[in-house]
């Protein structure tokens, strides 16, 4: 399988895709529009407390207040009021309006809804997402090997202090202990400029601002799978390069390719004909089967529909095989398209039940190729399956709505 990074990049907006075999699996955007809030961290000021919800909002100096839920209250903070994570904690004995507070934009706001805001700050890196309010140690569910999984463990408990967290990034699998002590020390020596910029600054205030959609592409999805990155821009090439060495990834120059076509790179990779399709609620499957997908506010229903002259000697093979295309499609999807919350796949009903097993086992191998947290939950008593899939961004729908509007 050969993953290839397009970066295109205007003057007023970048769009990135990523690519496997040719297929567009990913597509992000920044600039106009699309500026990006999540993961920057502000000092800001407890504006009301909503006891009965559990929650406050926080002004950080944004449009809109963040909203912060009591479940995301660091342990730091929880201490310092006596309090622990494993008890009930009514959020006014923890909070009170006009406290300064170091808070970071977990999610945006949509629509109507303010963005969401958590105390329990996470610094990412090229190897380790660093914890500095909660103790917390985790590896990346897409490390499965044990030893590995323990040595990162132990490499972590060796690095961090009491009351901090490392979690172990996919990149982390098989870096020498020098490079995973070296990014944590970078990651140690940002958030020391934070509380160090917070304690001396008047709320509200950005404190960090997270690296750029190019800059955050290249520490967290160049990875070895990926064999080129091709740019159509000489000026974020060579920030590219730059960033590589300031990054200590040297190593991955040589796959930084700057594009000199005659065509757009988007249609020189057959990215913008495969972007016009996927706003169409209709996705056609190659074996003539088609996937019907409705997004609304409350969930989103996918319909696997066979084509019509399935009706012969061999139609329960007929019907498995679009179901098995199908689960290896509907994956796809949500990632292109960025669907998250409630996801109801109506696969097409099969007597045997070896062949359903063989089409959830598909689905959840696809699922799992998710960077965003994705779960397999049931099949129905209806023969529905369900999924849940995190709210990480705005919908590709949403995105290309606000843009053409």
């Amino acid at each position: 399988m050969e993953n290839v990074i397009l970066i295109n990049a205007f003057p007023q907006e970048t769009r990135v895709a990523i690519l496997e075999d040719g297929r567009l699996m990913e597509i992000y955007y920044e600039g106009r529009t699309h500026e990006r809030t999540v993961g920057n961290i502000y000092l800001g000021v407890v504006k009301d407390i909503l006891s009965g919800l559990g929650s406050a909002f926080v002004d950080v100096g944004l449009e809109r207040n963040l909203f912060l839920s009591q479940k995301e209250l660091n342990d730091a903070l929880l201490r310092s009021q006596g309090l622990r994570r494993n008890e009930e904690v009514p959020i006014q004995r923890a909070l009170r309006p006009g406290q300064r507070l170091i808070v970071q934009v977990k999610r945006e706001g949509i629509g109507t809804k303010n963005p969401q805001g958590t105390t329990r700050i996470a610094l990412p890196g090229r190897f380790w997402v660093f914890l500095p309010k909660d103790s917390r140690l985790g590896v990346s569910r897409r490390i499965e090997e044990r030893r590995e999984i323990r040595r990162l463990k132990r490499i972590a408990q060796e690095l961090k202090r009491p009351h901090e967290g490392l979690i172990a990034r996919t990149a982390s699998r098989g870096a020498e202990r020098r490079d995973l002590e070296r990014d944590f020390n970078f990651l140690l020596g940002t958030w020391k400029g934070i509380e160090e910029e917070a304690e001396r600054t008047e709320a509200p205030k950005l404190l960090y601002e997270g690296p750029g959609l190019v800059k955050r592409i290249i520490r967290d999805r160049l990875l070895e799978d990926v064999s080129r990155v091709i740019v159509d821009s000489e000026a974020v090439y060579q920030e590219i390069l730059r960033f590589l060495d300031y990054m200590w990834m040297g190593e991955y120059k040589d796959v930084i390719e700057l594009y000199r076509g005659e065509r757009p790179l988007f249609e020189q990779y057959d990215v913008e004909r495969q972007l016009r399709e996927s706003r169409s609620p209709e996705v056609k499957l190659e074996g003539g089967g088609t996937l019907v997908i409705a997004e609304t506010e409350a969930l989103t229903a996918i319909d696997v529909n066979t084509r019509g002259d399935v009706h012969h000697r061999n139609q329960e093979a007929a019907i498995l095989n679009t179901n098995l295309e199908a689960a290896r499609e509907i994956p796809r999807q949500l990632r292109l398209r960025k669907i998250s919350g409630i996801i109801i796949v109506d696969f097409i009903d099969m007597k045997r039940r070896d062949y359903l097993e063989r089409v959830i086992s598909r689905l959840k191998e696809e699922l799992k190729k998710d960077r965003v947290t994705t779960d397999f939950i049931d099949v129905t008593a209806l023969g529905l399956v369900e999924i849940t899939r995190k709210r990480e961004e705005r919908s590709l729908a949403s995105v290309l709505e606000e843009e053409e509007g």
